[in-house]
């Protein structure tokens, strides 16, 4: 059996990192707020056409890197549920044991090396 314990302190520390990068490009979505949403850059006092091309490729970047981290932190969540409901070690494909190793390389693993891309 896994040591839940050691994995939940590591899947906690991912979230508060994960937490501080989501917010210096994002925010949390006021009409959802398990959601995210990306914000513009910085903005300046009355931007010029380029400055305005510079705000929005700079959110459309922010978008991106917002999407990756909220995928993460998703399953970053759902491991900590996993957890606190006993569902931890179980495969979410077959129903078998996850293997330590497999938790050691990404604790919020929801699948067994055999369906890893599953």
């Amino acid at each position: 059996m896994t040591d839940t314990a050691h994995f939940k302190t590591r899947l906690d520390a991912e979230r508060l990192k994960l937490e501080d990068e989501l917010k210096s490009v994002g925010r949390r979505n006021p009409s959802n707020p398990s959601d995210w949403e990306a914000v513009p850059s910085a903005v300046g006092q009355e931007p010029d056409p380029n400055d305005a091309a510079d705000l929005i490729t700079g959110f459309e970047d922010n978008t991106a890197i917002l999407k990756e981290l909220e995928a993460r932190y998703n399953n970053v969540i759902d491991a900590l549920a996993r957890i606190e409901d006993g569902s931890y070690n179980t495969c979410r494909v077959c129903g078998k044991e996850i293997e330590t190793e497999r938790h050691e390389a990404d604790p919020a693993a929801a699948t067994c090396k055999e369906h890893v891309n599953g």
